[in-house]
């Protein structure tokens, strides 16, 4: 669920990846109900819900905004990739600044820092300071959405992990459906309006955490292991991992950054210029989003992966081919629904699988990191070819390109190795004795056997 705008699909997708990676990476027991989930994390919770909420605000007018100053769609689709382009560029400095500060300073001063560019973007006079402040927001964005799943992984209690990333991811969730609507409507008073109210519900996150979390609380225990890392070329061994990577950048094209950057324009050019019509569409995506992530979040952990991998790709990419034909609100709609329901398929399915091929004794940092990184890559060239196809073709073309894309990602998977192979004792929910292989090799050896 995703755990994902222009800009706010990547946020989601960094949601997502917390919540399946915890999720996967720890094994199925029952919830103990003695353990009550800690203070802390009703506050991330609560600051989700917000962060959500606020960021689904601008999802329906920033494309509408930046084509406020004149510019045509590859202009406007390249403020969304500017976003995703500053993540990719100050990940790896992020984690650093993690590693030295502690996850409370730099997740409080990644809220602030996105916080004063909405600010600024709402005043913005000329496309090149819409583009630098949108971009700027995307530092702070990459600061807070990693210290958030660093501050989870540290403070979940591991008896009800799973209970806890469920509530946080559907916060998320929650707040990502009803921001669009509310956004949509906002916009009917101003473009600008909906970037201020993000701003200040960035502020309202950042004093929530700032009052009701303190330092104390996330001192590391004393003794800890230190894990050993899988490094990326190690991982690359892996078949399941090179078909990771595809499928990320794929779904970061299709789903976190051409949905988000072209579905708004589509809207108001084809079926009305109203900024609530592309707030529907895309609250409609996320709630089949939704229902995606539920079959396959808990289907994928009692079959395997790759059926859901595989489904969902096809069905988010046929969807997207025949969304650039839609001619009225229904059927966009009905097709926003289909493509949510396919990418929710596809997105916990992905991580867990990341997760298995990481396993409980390593640091995947750096092969996370890549995973990421390839979906981050996806979400800022898809938008601006898209907005080229747009420029000089039309938006079938940009839509059935893009829906191409998430149709060849299936290839791979169909050679790939299944992660969770529960005919050869992976762990289920009704079965979660078992164990994993300590070492890539030995998984790779293990369990790749039929493929």
């Amino acid at each position: 669920m995703s755990l994902r705008q222009a800009g706010g699909g990547f946020l989601a997708c960094r949601w997502w990846t917390a919540y399946w990676w915890i999720v996967s990476a720890t094994p199925v027991t029952q919830p103990t109900e003695a353990v009550r989930i800690p203070r802390e994390l009703w506050v991330l919770v609560a600051a989700a819900f917000v962060i959500a909420l606020g960021f689904g605000l601008i999802l329906p007018v920033l494309p509408q905004f930046a084509q406020s100053f004149g510019v045509g769609a590859t202009a406007s689709s390249i403020v969304v990739s500017a976003f995703a382009f500053f993540r990719l560029l100050f990940a790896p400095v992020g984690g650093r600044l993690i590693a030295r500060f502690g996850e409370r300073p730099i997740y409080l001063a990644g809220l602030v820092i996105v916080a004063i560019s909405t600010g600024a973007t709402a005043f913005a006079h000329t496309y090149w300071q819409l583009l630098l402040y949108r971009g700027l927001g995307g530092i702070g964005s990459v600061m807070f959405t990693v210290s958030a799943v660093a501050l989870i992984v540290r403070l979940a209690p591991p008896a009800i992990r799973a209970r806890i990333s469920s509530v946080y991811a559907s916060a998320f969730l929650f707040g990502g459906i009803l921001g669009p609507v509310v956004g949509g409507l906002l916009g009917n008073l101003g473009l600008r309006v909906p970037f201020l109210v993000y701003a200040v519900a960035l502020l309202v996150a950042a004093s929530l955490v700032a009052i009701f979390i303190s330092g104390s609380a996330l001192r590391p225990a004393e003794g800890a292991p230190v894990l050993p890392v899988l490094a990326v070329r190690e991982a690359w061994r892996d078949v399941a991992y090179r078909a990771s990577i595809g499928s990320g950048f794929a779904n970061g094209w299709a789903n976190f950054g051409v949905r988000n950057a072209i579905l708004p324009l589509f809207a108001a050019v084809v079926i009305g210029k109203e900024p609530w019509v592309a707030g529907t569409a895309l609250a409609v995506f996320a709630a089949g989003n939704a229902v995606g992530l539920t079959v396959s979040g808990r289907l994928s952990d009692r079959v395997g992966r790759r059926p859901f991998i595989v489904g969902g790709l096809v069905i988010s990419g046929l969807a997207t081919i025949v969304t650039g034909f839609a001619s009225d609100l229904p059927v966009l709609v009905a097709l926003s629904v289909v493509a949510g329901v396919g990418a929710g398929m596809l997105n916990p399915a992905q991580q867990a699988a990341l997760a298995d091929i990481v396993g409980r004794q390593r640091n995947g940092g750096p092969a996370l990191a890549t995973f990421q990184m390839s979906a981050d890559s996806g979400a800022i060239v898809g938008p601006i070819l898209a907005g080229l196809l747009i420029d000089h073709g039309s938006y079938p073309l940009a839509f059935g390109i893009t829906g191409l894309i998430t149709l060849l990602a299936v290839v791979p998977w169909l050679f790939a190795r299944e992660t969770h192979d529960v005919r050869h004792g992976a762990p289920t929910p009704e079965a979660p004795a078992g164990g994993e292989p300590d070492d890539l090799e030995a998984t790779i050896a293990e369990r790749s056997r039929e493929a």
